[in-house]
């Protein structure tokens, strides 16, 4: 391994390390999490260039940058930032259009920010940014194809339907509703406004079925994870096990205002790590 290369996986790491799934990723074998610390770190930095505060046809422009490279990488001419992909690629069968909805999910934020979607556009946008990203995962965790694909649909929502729960207050200082407008309207809200959904006392009825929905992602997801080897699912059953978790504090903290952060404990995080990691 030469110095770069080596640079370049602690680099994967290290970026990793302030994830909710880095303890899921430091048990897998080498490879397996040398590639998941790749897919990791792709999508921190197509996140950053959507997130950032960058004039919006700059952010399109990077964004277009990276489809270009992830074409070259697939064409056996891969850039500097994705040369150490190719391994993983050919030897977990990643797939090109998988890394491009990633991409193209991120983009969704871009030209304008996302307000109110409705709920087909809220699960597109969930398949692009988490589904996705559990499609490339699974492959690399060594599920069979039909497994994996059911495990990346549910996984992926129940997490992303979890983070927007988590994140309602962040997301609407800058300027972000990810709340569908069909759950907004039934509860009586007519504003699209991020900041005065988020302190609309009838928030809690928009909230619910997006909780009983993550749920009932959960579950089938432990359904498809309870007919798989166990070594096989270790890694996504803690990121399960985390999320889920959450998502029974924010219902225990509620949806009124104020809301406080919620945060899974040190403590509780390595009684899941430890009850899950060694099966």
């Amino acid at each position: 391994m030469t110095l770069e290369t080596a640079a370049a996986h602690a680099s994967y790491g290290t970026s990793a390390s302030g994830s909710s799934f880095y303890a899921a990723m430091r048990i897998l074998p080498h490879a397996q999490r040398e590639a998941m610390f790749q897919i990791y770190s792709f999508c921190r930095q197509v996140d950053d260039i959507a997130d950032s505060d960058g004039p919006r046809p700059e952010r399109l422009a990077a964004l277009q940058q990276w489809r270009e490279d992830i074409d070259a990488l697939y064409q056996a001419h891969p850039p500097p930032r994705l040369r150490d992909y190719a391994a993983s690629v050919q030897r977990f069968g990643l797939q090109r259009e998988d890394f491009l909805a990633i991409v193209d999910g991120m983009e969704m934020d871009v030209p304008q920010d996302i307000r109110a979607p409705d709920l087909a556009t809220l699960d597109l946008y969930c398949d692009r940014v988490a589904s996705a990203v559990g499609r490339l995962s699974v492959r690399v965790f060594g599920l069979a194809q039909d497994d994996g694909i059911l495990l990346a649909h549910h996984l992926g929502r129940a997490l992303q339907l979890t983070n927007i729960l988590r994140d309602i207050d962040e997301d609407a200082s800058i300027g972000r509703l990810y709340l569908p407008r069909e759950g907004l309207l039934h509860a009586g809200i007519t504003s699209t406004d991020p900041l005065k959904v988020s302190a609309d006392p009838a928030l809690p009825r928009v909230c619910a079925p997006l909780v009983e929905r993550a749920r009932r992602h959960f579950e089938k997801a432990d359904e498809i994870m309870g007919r798989n080897p166990r070594r096989v699912v270790r890694a996504p059953r803690i990121m399960s096990k985390y999320y889920r978790a959450i998502l029974e504090l924010l219902v225990a903290r509620g949806f009124d205002t104020p809301r406080g952060p919620v945060r899974l404990n040190k403590m509780a995080r390595i009684a899941i790590l430890l009850r899950y990691a060694f099966i």
